[in-house]
Formats: C-alpha cells, structure tokens, sequence
C-alpha cells in the first residue's frame, strides 16, 4: 500500500520543526472504521519527516491506529499499520465489480455486513435469535470481535504499548454512567481490551469489561478526543494533529440517501468547532492571568492566595494542526465500512499526501499574537478523490 505519486510527493528525513521550541508532538484519531485508513496515511507521511510523537490519542478505529503506533518499535510501526490495513480489506477479487462504477464498494459493504470481516469482527449467530434474547453483557451484539483481539495481540508489543514513547490514550463510554474515560498509559497499565473497549460500537459489537465494568465505543459519546489534550495536567506546549475523518462541513443534502450520510457526518465530527473555540477562549484566559499576575507587586505574588489564583494562568502555547480527509467519490453513509481494497488505499493515499502538503507549508511558522495560548491551522483537504 504505497502512495499515489509518491515520487511528486516525498517527505523528507530531515525533521521539520524544533520540538525544544513547539514542545510535544501529540497525534489525535478520530473513530470512523474504515476512515482510519486515512489516520495511517497521516502517519507515514509524519514518520518519513522525521517527526516522532510524544503521545497519540484515539477513539475507536483511531484507538486502534494509535496502539499500534504506541505498541511497537519505531521501525515496526508503519510495517504493522500496514499489516492491520491489509488483513482490514476483503478480496482483491471485489476489484473485479469495481469495474462497474460504484458497484465495488456496495459489494464490498454488503460482505463486511453479511460475513465480517476475517481479522475483525465476524457474525453472533446468537445475535439473531431474537432482540429480546438474553445474550449477557459481554455478547450482546451483532458481531463478535474475538478476530480483533487475536490480530491486535499479534500486532502490539504489551510492554511497549505501556513504555510511554509515545504515551497511550483511548477513549471509551461507561455503559452504566455514561462516563466519558480516557485509559492513559501515563495513569495505569493498558491492554488490548483497552484498546478493543474504545471500538466496541453498541449494537454490532458486544460491550468490553474492564476491572468490572462495561465499555462501549468513546465516539458514541465524544468523537474527536482533543479534548484530553486540552485537559492535561500538567499544561504543556506542543503541536497537535488532530486528524478528523468526518466532515463537520457540507453541501444541503436534497435526497434521503444523502440526509443519511450527511447527518452520520455532523453526529461523529463530534462538536469539534465548538471545542476548539472554547479552548482558544480559555487558553487566551490562562496568559492573561499570568500577565497580570507579573503586574503585580513582588509580595503580593508571595501570598499563598495570589498564588492559587496565579496558578489558573499559565504560558504555554498549544498549535493544533487539523487535518481533514476528502470525501472519496460515490461514497455514502455506509463508507465507514467501506473496507475494499481501493477505498482503503484511496484514504491512505490522501491522508499522506494531505500530510505531505502541510508539512510543507509548515503553518505554525506564521506569525501570531504572542497573547493567544491556542493557534488552529486548518490544513485544507484535498478535492474529491477517485478509488483506483
């Protein structure tokens, strides 16, 4: 799975920034099955310049592409990225249908529907005995994802998973609660259940339990984990690529067929607007305390309570770069699953070159206000792609 073009388009060996002036590197995943493809694009195009992440976060699909960054060696993490997208496609022999324009893809939806998927998810037979069926908590759904397990127990190192180079972040929902918990690799030892309750989407897959309770997917909940970034304690400065595989933008959809696809696009882009707005007013909050804070007389920055309310403000700068995939053409509601061959390549492809394309431009180099504590470049899409 190699890029399109790739000889127009190579990243370059040579790091493209200064991490001791940025600060961490930090890669966000959306969930979106299929859609992930794009994240591991992203991934390549980041590893080829020489840029290292410090921490990778991910909800569903991108919990997954995230562990198996975190999971493994530098030198076998585009190897085993390639190795899970390559067991995620179905027959090559679907390639055939595809000759028919758009005929390929709905094969390819109507087998992951009907039989699966061989290295993640296959078919409860249970599941359709009846809707009122007593299953247990731990197989009510559709599909079981025992495959998933046995490919990601293949593919991740359980030590190096919880090394922290990178540090691990997985998002889930507590079916009880309706918590939204974040596993971090920095707090407690993760597994591959961590990893497997981030993507457990209620009702296809059965719930995961972990130290006695039950997980669902984190997108049915927040979709775009940024918000874990923000969140951290200690503050620190970095770059953030946040990689979104839902289109929080788009055309008025005239048809039912497209109302579908375009309502499934606003649910799992996940408010992302609105938290990234209310971060940059916040940030901006955190330097103006400490400017004023450094106005004030030298004893009274020494009281105890001048320094509790001093320590709300604080200077660190956070640039988040966000990278939005490209609709592939003819595709639909279903294309979160999506999982033939030239879709799967066709994301993969985009999200490199889109990568490529902004490393090169390099967009937290611009000058800013050195009064913001939160700078957002939106990394433009490509156009409209064509499957292969």
């Amino acid at each position: 799975m190699q890029p399109v073009n790739s000889a127009a388009a190579t990243a370059t060996d040579t790091p493209v920034f200064d991490k001791s002036d940025l600060g961490q590197v930090v890669l966000v995943f959306q969930g979106g099955g299929a859609l992930g493809a794009y994240q591991a694009g992203v991934f390549q195009a980041l590893q080829e310049a020489g840029v290292e992440p410090d921490w990778v976060i991910g909800t569903s699909i991108g919990a997954i592409n995230a562990a198996l960054v975190a999971g493994n060696a530098p030198e076998n993490r585009l190897p085993r990225l390639r190795e899970f997208w390559r067991r995620m496609t179905h027959s090559p022999l679907l390639q055939a249908a595809g000759l028919t324009p758009g005929f390929g893809a709905y094969a390819a939806n109507a087998l992951t529907v009907v039989s699966g998927l061989t290295g993640f998810f296959r078919p409860n037979p249970w599941a359709f005995l009846g809707m009122h069926t007593p299953l247990g908590s731990e197989l009510a759904g559709y599909y079981s994802t025992n495959p998933l397990e046995e490919t990601l127990t293949e593919l991740i190192d359980p030590d190096l998973l919880n090394a922290g180079k990178p540090r691990l972040t997985v998002g889930a929902a507590k079916v009880q609660t309706g918590e939204m918990v974040y596993f971090d690799s920095r707090e407690t030892p993760l597994s591959v259940r961590h990893v497997m309750a981030s993507g457990a989407l209620p009702p296809a897959f059965p719930a995961v339990r972990i130290d006695g309770d039950l997980y669902w997917d984190g997108g049915i909940l927040s979709n775009t984990p940024v918000e874990a970034v923000f969140d951290d304690n200690p503050r620190r400065s970095g770059i953030v690529f946040a990689v979104h595989v839902w289109s929080p933008n788009g055309p008025e959809p005239d048809s039912i067929w497209k109302v579908l696809s375009r309502q499934k696009d606003l649910q799992y882009s996940s408010r992302a607007a609105s938290h990234i707005a209310r971060q940059k007013q916040i940030h901006r909050l955190r330097h103006v305390i400490s400017q004023l804070a450094d106005q004030l007389p030298e004893a009274a920055r020494a009281s105890p309570e001048i320094r509790d309310l001093a320590g709300y403000g604080c200077l660190t700068r956070v640039h988040v770069v966000r990278l939005l995939a490209p609709p592939l053409e003819r595709e639909d509601h279903a294309k979160d699953i999506d999982f033939s061959p030239s879709g799967v390549r066709a994301r993969w492809d985009a999200g490199y070159l889109d990568t490529v394309r902004v490393l090169a431009q390099a967009p937290w180099t611009a000058p800013f206000d050195p009064a913001e504590g939160f700078l957002l470049h939106e990394a433009a899409a490509g156009q409209m792609i064509s499957k292969p």
